[in-house]
């Protein structure tokens, strides 16, 4: 049997983002009988480190997975993964300057490149010319040292191949695990909003996250309801944005980010509308789980969400192209969005169809 080891996530169970979605999803759809699967595992207290998971083994390492540590992490796990694997997924690109040791090693390296995260780059003019330039050269490293690139957005395409000269595997997410549940008094208890009709968007409390144009456009539509979940304290934007807002209109209800799954699908799954407003994301888990949970569906107007939703919404660039849409929107049109996400969705944002695509990567 083969090893494949999975590299570059807070490791599982599960708790986090997308790449610890698709881990979890690798390790349970992986055909076992062919390869072993080890999972790399992010600074964990030891009462609560499993050896196992879903048959996938699991290794820690003292750093955390996210901010300065991950450089390290990601580094240190591909070098101790060269050994013990024949097979490296490797997802994002924090552990680059491990990447050129595989002309040694000579393994498989199958690297997900998550977007072009030069293009995220905000800051002073001194800073962002640093910090473009060497994820510039981090990306170079991983691109032109892997075996396959993964990109899981069709608008990428054109840039790796221009960019290096290399054809990149096209594997999105998945969106099937999301489920609908039914709503409880226990629920209806603490989120009252459940029992009328409202709008919901879920983002991280980022500036390309566009959660401003969503709250100043409901500001002139106070007849409809819009539930905004983030974690706003990460950011000074999120935090402003909170503290300027929260309970200040009866129309705009904010919440903190929800973690429990269950209570998350209840509120996704009785919402008349989603409302999508990445920017700078490729196939956003978030819309797609949208998508799946058979919801109407309007976007933020980037090529990146075009493609996930095959340009079979409606989309809006500012406030008042939101405000337009959303002034437009009746039963029958949401009906008919809802209709044609729901049929990609089933077609293409399937965790065993996606898993695929991987293992046929694999050696």
């Amino acid at each position: 049997m083969k090893t494949v080891a999975i590299i570059g996530t807070n490791g599982l169970p599960a708790k986090y983002g997308g790449f610890e979605t698709l881990t979890n999803y690798l390790v349970e759809n992986l055909d076992k009988s062919t390869y072993n699967i080890i999972v790399y595992c992010s600074k964990t207290p030891t009462k609560d480190r499993l050896e196992f998971y879903n048959g996938a083994k699991l290794v820690y390492f003292p750093f955390k997975a996210n901010g300065w540590q991950s450089m390290i992490y990601d580094f240190v796990t591909i070098i101790h993964a060269l050994f013990k694997a024949s097979d490296l997924i490797i997802l994002g690109f924090s552990g680059a300057f491990a990447f050129p040791l595989n002309k040694i090693f000579k393994k498989n390296i199958i690297f997900n490149i998550g977007g072009i995260e030069w293009e995220k780059v905000r800051g002073s003019k001194f800073t962002s010319k640093f910090e473009i330039g060497l994820k510039k050269y981090m990306e170079k490293l991983c691109v032109t040292n892997s075996n396959k690139v993964i990109i899981d957005n069709l608008y990428f395409n054109d840039y790796i191949v221009k960019r290096y000269k290399k054809t990149p595997v096209l594997a999105e997410y998945g969106g099937d695990h999301a489920k609908r549940i039914d709503i409880t008094s226990e629920m209806i208890h603490k989120y009252p909003f459940l029992n009328t009709d409202y709008a919901l968007s879920v983002s991280r409390a980022q500036e390309d996250m566009n959660i401003h144009l969503l709250i100043e456009a409901y500001k002139e539509v106070p007849e409809k309801r819009i539930v905004i979940i983030s974690n706003w304290h990460i950011s000074e934007y999120g935090q402003k944005l909170f503290d300027e807002n929260v309970n200040k209109y009866d129309n705009i209800i904010l919440l903190k980010a929800i973690y429990d799954s269950k209570e998350l699908d209840t509120i996704r799954s009785h919402t008349s509308l989603y409302i999508h407003t990445h920017s700078l994301c490729g196939t956003a888990p978030s819309l797609v789980e949208a998508m799946s949970l058979n919801i109407p569906i309007i976007s933020f107007d980037v090529p990146t969400n075009r493609f996930t939703t095959e340009n079979k919404t409606m989309f809006f660039k500012d406030v008042s192209s939101l405000i337009q849409i959303l002034n437009e929107l009746n039963s029958e049109k949401l009906l008919e969005i809802k209709n044609k996400m729901s049929e990609i969705a089933k077609r293409r944002y399937i965790w065993r169809r996606i898993s695929g695509i991987y293992q046929n990567n694999l050696t």
